[in-house]
């Protein structure tokens, strides 16, 4: 098996260089991922510039682009081997809820499902993360469970690991995406220049967070695990739309 393995904090990060190491035990690995920090890249392309691929000192690959670049490339070409799953991790950070529309990490692991692969992002829930060997070690559990029991060809998995000690956990939990209240106010400054300049605010807290989501299971130290899916359509209301055209287009 040949895993590819990439995030959104950049080559450097501490949870890739962990992943990589417990994933290398079982499985060969390739790893490509921006050559900086690119959280919140979403399912971005670099669509205006050619992109430059560069091998590292530990034999990863850094890419001037973002999670979706580096997916993108790794599949379509630069790498010689055939991959069989991409892993995308692991995060700095929990993507939960409405967090997969924003995260590097999760549009990591959508094109690599875009692109034929089976595909997982796993995330450890802390902003200064202490337990990437608990998150890695669950990652490989998953991975080894995906191969021996493979899911439908549309699913992604979103998994979000608490940041305990593996022996804390309190097991696993198949959740649904909850949502957040609206992000906090923007931070307004100026620069040395003078000149006025924003940083986005804090994401909201939880609203959707009872039991069943993602949220919930994270916060009673459980690993959550999304089922989630590139198609975005809402198949209930084709009916309406269909219904409120028909009423207000005459």
């Amino acid at each position: 098996m040949h895993l590819l393995v990439t995030n959104d904090d950049g080559y450097q990060a501490p949870g890739i260089i962990v992943l990589t190491k417990a994933l290398a035990s079982i499985s060969e690995v390739s790893v490509v991922a921006p050559n900086r920090n690119r959280s919140g890249a979403s399912h971005s392309l670099t669509l205006d510039r050619p992109l430059r691929a560069t091998q590292t000192d530990n034999g990863f690959v850094s890419v001037d682009g973002t999670p979706t670049d580096c997916v993108h490339l790794a599949i379509s070409g630069l790498l010689e081997r055939e991959l069989d799953m991409v892993i995308a991790g692991i995060n700095a950070g929990s993507n939960l809820g409405d967090d997969v529309l924003y995260s590097g990490t999760v549009a990591a692991a959508m094109e690599g499902r875009f692109l034929g692969k089976p595909s997982v992002a796993i995330s450890l829930a802390a902003h200064q993360p202490k337990y990437y060997p608990t998150a890695a070690q669950v990652a490989i559990k998953l991975l080894t469970h995906l191969v021996s029991h493979p899911l439908p060809n549309d699913i992604i998995l979103n998994v979000n690991v608490p940041d305990l000690p593996a022996e804390r956990i309190a097991g696993y939990r198949s959740t649904r995406l909850g949502f957040r209240h609206k992000a906090e106010p923007i931070i307004k400054s100026r620069d040395p220049r003078g000149h006025r300049i924003y940083w986005v605010g804090a994401p909201g807290k939880g609203q959707d967070a009872g039991p069943g989501t993602d949220f919930h299971a994270l916060e009673n130290g459980y690993v959550s695990i999304t089922a989630i899916q590139v198609d975005l359509t809402r198949f209930n209301a084709i009916d309406m739309v269909a219904q409120w055209l028909q009423d207000s287009m005459q």
